[in-house]
């Protein structure tokens, strides 16, 4: 079953973003004011991008990523930028630890890199 990752563009031309396996009848319930309390104050008025995911955890992990955008780049992520698209949806599926060695493997290269080219 896909899962989901939404973004709404709400009164007040604020962004909305969350999680649902059926994104339209989710975003019926925003619209009648049973969706969330940010979306009760501020109604949403279209559905301006979504995500489909393999499982509900890469889904939750995206939500969390696309929450902790600044403004701007939010904007850009819901016009369709394949560049942020794309580092948003990189190590979705890694566990805590693959995600660390991956990090720590790519500093050392940046390193060694840096080191280098001096």
């Amino acid at each position: 079953m896909p899962h989901f990752v939404y973004m709404l563009r709400c009164a007040g031309n604020r962004i909305y973003t969350g999680y649902a396996v059926d994104v339209e009848a989710r975003f019926e319930q925003h619209k009648s004011g049973r969706g969330a309390k940010f979306t009760k104050a501020f109604p949403p008025e279209c559905i301006l991008r979504k995500f489909e995911l393999v499982s509900h955890e890469e889904a939750l992990r995206l939500e969390a990523r696309i929450k902790k955008l600044p403004r701007p780049q939010k904007e850009l992520l819901a016009a369709g930028d394949e560049t942020l698209t794309a580092e948003l949806l990189a190590g979705l599926g890694e566990t805590l630890e693959e995600s660390r060695a991956r990090k720590r493997r790519e500093n050392r290269a940046q390193k060694k890199n840096s080191a280098t080219s001096k």
